[in-house]
């Protein structure tokens, strides 16, 4: 099976050869990789592993090296549990999971770069927390992670998942689509659905710079983990309930890349705009 490099080609092969979505995305990787599909199962039995090892790990005492980092996703978890929470508990743990793991990659912890180390608390926030809400076994969130991969890769291909490239719509804009598309599936969405879902992710986060304050992974980073989350879960929502993006997930993408190539420099992680160029963050990096 050759290398797709398109929404609509993923969808076309998975007709053709009546495949779940899924497993297009793993044969089409195994094709590519020279692996068996026992193997490419394992390594992403092992992703998904991950993830949750990290999670579970957090410690909210952590800070990171900078200071900027740390504790924040247990002052969410503090807050669910409260019973205060506006949006209930599960957005709240979805919330929540997303700063942990955000926060574990400000203190060097292990994660999964999904698709990058700064983008790698989107699609965890997404997946663990709603697959044990809705009572699912590890193997329809392994699946989910694979139409999350296959979402992912055809952004990379036709467009950028790196903020230096492309602003952080190509990071937490990249990984909010990828995250949609899985819940999608992990809720038993059509194919259909599961591409309009990351089309109605992607196109929300359209033009989101890139602009670390003193050129850290941290901030604005984490937070927007979070709310790529949210954004993932709103989209997947909205394409279960039959609500279409009126411009295909493929030109979302072709437009994504449009965006970044016109994108000021200052605004793709070269931390001399947006954020990073704020007073406070002038400030911080002067007492660095």
């Amino acid at each position: 099976m050759s290398a797709v490099t398109s929404i609509a080609g993923l969808l076309k092969v998975s007709a053709e050869k009546k495949l779940p979505l899924w497993k297009t995305v793993q044969l089409t990787d195994c094709a590519e990789q020279d692996m068996s599909e026992a193997d490419s199962w394992e390594k992403m039995k092992n992703m998904l592993s991950v993830m949750r090892e990290t999670d579970q790990s957090y410690d909210s005492r952590r800070r990171s090296l900078s200071g900027l980092s740390g504790g924040d996703g247990g002052k969410m978890e503090d807050y669910v549990r409260s019973g205060r929470s506006i949006s209930g508990p599960l957005v709240g743990e979805i919330i929540a999971a997303a700063l942990r793991m955000g926060e574990c990659n400000a203190c060097m912890k292990r994660i999964v770069a999904a698709p990058t180390a700064g983008a790698c608390g989107v699609l965890p926030a997404v997946v663990i927390p709603c697959g044990k809400a809705m009572g699912l076994p590890d193997e329809r969130l392994i699946e989910a992670l694979y139409v999350a991969a296959g979402v992912g890769q055809v952004i990379a291909q036709r467009a950028s998942i790196s903020g230096a490239q492309s602003g952080c719509q190509a990071e937490i804009g990249a990984a909010s689509a990828m995250a949609a598309a899985a819940l999608t599936h992990m809720a038993g969405g059509s194919s259909e659905q599961i591409a309009n879902a990351s089309a109605l992710a992607l196109k929300s986060l359209l033009g989101l710079v890139c602009d670390p304050v003193g050129g850290l992974v941290e901030v604005p980073c984490v937070k927007r983990n979070a709310a790529g989350a949210v954004i993932a879960l709103t989209a997947a929502e909205m394409s279960l309930a039959g609500i279409e993006s009126r411009v295909p997930p493929d030109e979302v993408i072709d437009a994504m890349r449009e965006v970044g190539e016109k994108m000021s420099p200052t605004l793709r992680e070269t931390a001399e705009g947006g954020l990073a160029a704020t007073e406070t963050a002038r400030k911080f990096r002067e007492n660095r």
